[in-house]
């Protein structure tokens, strides 16, 4: 199953598609999340996930790479209860569209954190 971008270009959404996606959605959160809202980003997450198995397709290596978030999150603000990641960047952030923004920021900073960790280990 391919998305139409335009024209000239396509998206292999069976492969690594998922950052791809994140960066639509930040660029452009109201068309994809109909707000800007974390709440409404981990529904659209959870529902891209669950229409991924549906169609049988395996978690991409990207999808893979977000599997400590919630861990770090957790790890970050000091929080042991099973709140999910979420929720703990909206109750430290003002309201919803301060918790996407927060979020955005996380994940990369996040990501960079695992890359040099990788980096490290090889």
């Amino acid at each position: 199953m391919v998305a139409e971008v335009n024209v000239n270009k396509k998206l292999d959404v069976k492969n690594e598609y998922f950052f791809d996606l994140l960066q639509r959605i930040k660029q452009r959160p109201g068309m994809y999340l109909g707000k800007c809202s974390i709440t409404r980003l981990r529904a659209f997450l959870n529902g891209y996930e669950m229409a991924r198995a549906e169609l049988g397709f395996p978690d991409t290596e990207q999808q893979q790479q977000l599997d400590g978030f919630q861990e770090w999150i957790q790890e970050r603000y000091q929080i042991t209860s099973s709140h999910g990641w979420d929720s703990i960047i909206l109750f430290f952030s003002a309201d919803e569209k301060d918790a996407l923004d927060n979020f955005f920021k996380l994940l990369e900073e996040f990501l960079n954190q695992a890359k040099i960790a990788e980096d490290k280990h090889n």
